[in-house]
């Protein structure tokens, strides 16, 4: 594989991921509607059940809608994450997928070009429901939107390749959707998107540990740290590690010696 080749696999598997999603409105405008309910709607009764204002881990206080925005961002990439991931699926079924991993690529790489573009679509998507929040009030410093960049590209990256490897899993379209809500909702609601750890733990120590040791969680205060441009070195960590695990159990899960292409041949 020369560079030549690999750059137009990348880009011609990006072009139709983008298409794709050009293609279906719908699905914008459904990654949007769910994270600017939680702004719009519930972070006026969260608030006033958490108090007017968050510290931690900031220097300030900030308003609860400021404080729960990178949870929401990162709704919008794990979403957007288990959906490329469906239309891998799909892709499996119609035949598609097959036709794409047995091309004289490397099938490490051309499952990397598909998480990338899938990344690529999920942070688009990230910055327009940052856009419709700074309209509505809630904003950060200007080079805070720069320095969110790739951390929402890493996390998109992680939430991109979990969702590759239900998708080596699962063998039917019609069950992916049910392992979706399984996998999206624990994460989303046992992290610290939309309250803080610590008050969390004022409430049940147990919930602030399972909180704790949630991937999601991380991948949120990295984005949460970076909107204020400081650095997060353990939440960068459990990111990076959970893309690069993730990526590496995909691979082996679409290896027709083991993965589910073999159990779909037997």
């Amino acid at each position: 594989m020369t560079g030549g080749h690999a750059m137009r696999a990348l880009s011609g598997i990006a072009a139709r991921e983008m298409l794709r999603f050009l293609q279906q409105r719908e699905r914008f405008i459904a990654s949007l509607v769910r994270p600017l309910l939680w702004l719009l709607v519930f972070a006026a009764g969260f608030r006033a059940v958490l108090g007017l204002s968050i510290a931690p881990p900031y220097d300030t206080y900030v308003t609860y809608e400021v404080y729960i925005v990178p949870g929401l961002t990162g709704m919008v990439l794990l979403f957007n994450g288990m959906q490329s991931s469906l239309s891998m699926v799909y892709d499996r079924e119609m035949g598609s997928m097959r036709m794409l991993l047995t091309s004289p690529l490397p099938r490490w790489f051309l499952l990397g070009a598909k998480l990338v573009a899938g990344a690529s679509v999920s942070v688009f998507q990230a910055y327009a429901f940052l856009a419709i929040a700074a309209i509505y009030g809630v904003r950060f410093p200007a080079m805070g939107y720069a320095a969110m960049l790739p951390a929402m590209v890493l996390a998109a990256l992680a939430f991109g390749a979990i969702g590759l490897l239900l998708s080596s899993l699962i063998r039917q379209l019609e069950n992916f959707a049910g392992v979706m809500n399984f996998v999206i909702f624990p994460l989303f609601f046992l992290s610290s998107a939309l309250y803080p750890l610590w008050k969390i733990r004022e409430s049940s120590e147990l919930l602030y540990w399972l909180c704790l040791l949630n991937p999601f969680s991380h991948a949120i205060e990295l984005i949460r740290f970076a909107a204020y441009v400081k650095f997060n070195g353990i939440a960068l960590a459990v990111t990076a590690g959970i893309a690069a695990v993730f990526l590496l159990l995909s691979v082996w899960g679409y290896d027709p010696r083991f993965g589910v292409l073999k159990r779909q041949v037997a």
